[in-house]
């Protein structure tokens, strides 16, 4: 059931309306045959129709005015609501304003969706949400359909950089973009998708998967106008954003002393200020690293690409995706699970960096049996990724095993809960 006010995505939404395109049998047709050109002609009057269906921009505001119209005020809160007779009625004169292409959002299920009041009534507005997110993820559907060249329902990044570059005029936050950066910002963007929908780095991303993905939703929340109301922490939490994908190229230019378009283990040291320590460094480049082709004495480079895995990873401990980034550097043996002699061999540079730093003398045997505790592993012996990702905080765990900033913030959590607090009381 939908809440009043909930911000859902796609909650209700049938996917499988625009199926993936392959030639008779699930064959691929001859590059220039006649049967790839019905195809594709097919594909496109197929699309067209579909697009067709939707409401636009006049009709959404249109479907506004009925509901706002024929609703009525809720005594107590002010809300405006209608119960199931003032539906059925909004239902007809939609009709008879925009179209039959309205009805299917007036359905008796479609009702059934929403929370009810005690009266039997809902709330206009989460109605009106849905129905816009649901034109919204249709048309994202359609547009992604579009550029699936080999219509298999996979986008390759080529695919996903062309729809990022076909959104960016109607992103009100992306308009004034630069040209020139136009091409590096779609391939950042690009990159969290597939770091996020393509788990197996085969280098194409299911469109459903896309399409229910909180990328999709972060990245259309650079729609909102008014830039003056988000502030610059906001704009940098958003990997979509303009600051952010600068600050990304910014921070990878910067690390590359030899500007020859890669980053060596040394370079990638200098990483956040140098606080990562130097085991986890290695086994970066020894799990998410290629060796590379051109490099002196064939050692590892890492490129742009596995730059922004290393960064996204990071930045989202607290997901799976990140998590299991993480958890095969963690894995110093690969064996699926980590024992207490790696808690002990992973902590060692954290504790090293520690105590150069001039903090307190610490006991490893204490912060491992403390990681014990938070993780409460399924077998007392062995912590696996399961276990990590089961707790709660397995992000935490990480960031005390590879980051000397990352433990002094669990060491301080008391301390910055409190500072974090103290604004709101004054």
């Amino acid at each position: 059931m939908i809440k009043g006010g909930e911000a859902f995505w796609a909650f209700g939404i049938d996917l499988r309306v625009l199926w993936p395109w392959k030639g008779v049998h699930g064959k691929k047709p001859e590059e220039g045959s006649i049967s790839q050109r019905v195809q594709k002609l097919a594909k496109y009057r197929f699309l067209k129709k579909q697009s067709d269906l939707l409401l636009n921009a006049d009709d959404l505001d249109a479907m506004w005015v009925c509901l706002r119209e024929n609703c009525v005020i809720d005594d107590t809160t002010g809300a405006e609501k209608m119960n199931y007779e003032d539906f059925c009625h909004i239902a007809s004169v939609c009709a008879e304003q925009i179209g039959p292409k309205c009805r299917r959002f007036f359905s008796p299920s479609n009702f059934m969706k929403f929370e009810k009041d005690e009266q039997g009534r809902i709330a206009i507005l989460p109605f009106y949400l849905y129905v816009m997110r649901t034109v919204s993820l249709t048309q994202a559907r359609i547009d992604m359909s579009e550029l699936d060249e080999d219509s298999d329902g996979l986008l390759q990044p080529h695919e996903m950089e062309a729809y990022i570059r076909g959104l960016i005029p109607n992103l009100a936050q992306l308009r004034d973009m630069p040209a020139a950066f136009v091409q590096m910002y779609c391939r950042i963007a690009a990159h969290k998708f597939f770091f996020f929908c393509d788990p197996h780095r085969r280098g194409k991303a299911c469109i459903k998967k896309v399409l229910l993905s909180n990328c999709l939703q972060e990245l259309m929340e650079l729609h909102q106008e008014s830039e003056e109301e988000i502030t610059d922490n906001e704009q940098a939490e958003n990997w979509f954003s303009l600051t952010s994908a600068q600050r990304i190229c910014d921070m990878f230019l910067a690390l590359d002393k030899d500007m020859n378009g890669t980053l060596s283990k040394q370079e990638l040291r200098e990483y956040a200020d140098g606080t990562l320590t130097e085991i986890f460094i290695e086994r970066v480049f020894d799990e998410h690293v290629r060796r590379g082709k051109t490099s002196a004495g064939n050692a590892r480079e890492m490129d742009f690409e596995s730059f922004l895995d290393f960064v996204l990873a990071l930045e989202n401990k607290d997901t799976p995706e990140g998590l299991t980034y993480l958890f095969r550097c963690l894995d110093l043996h690969g064996r699926g699970y980590l024992i207490t002699a790696d808690i002990h061999t992973l902590f060692r540079d954290v504790h090293q960096k520690w105590v150069e730093g001039g903090n307190y003398e610490l006991c490893i045997e204490d912060v491992r049996d403390e990681i014990w505790d938070m993780v409460k592993p399924a077998d007392p012996l062995r912590v696996t990724l399961a276990d990590l990702l089961s707790c709660k905080q397995g992000g935490t765990v990480a960031s005390m095993l590879i980051d000397v900033r990352g433990f002094w913030a669990h060491d301080n959590r008391e301390n910055l809960l409190q500072e974090e607090e103290e604004p709101e009381e004054e």
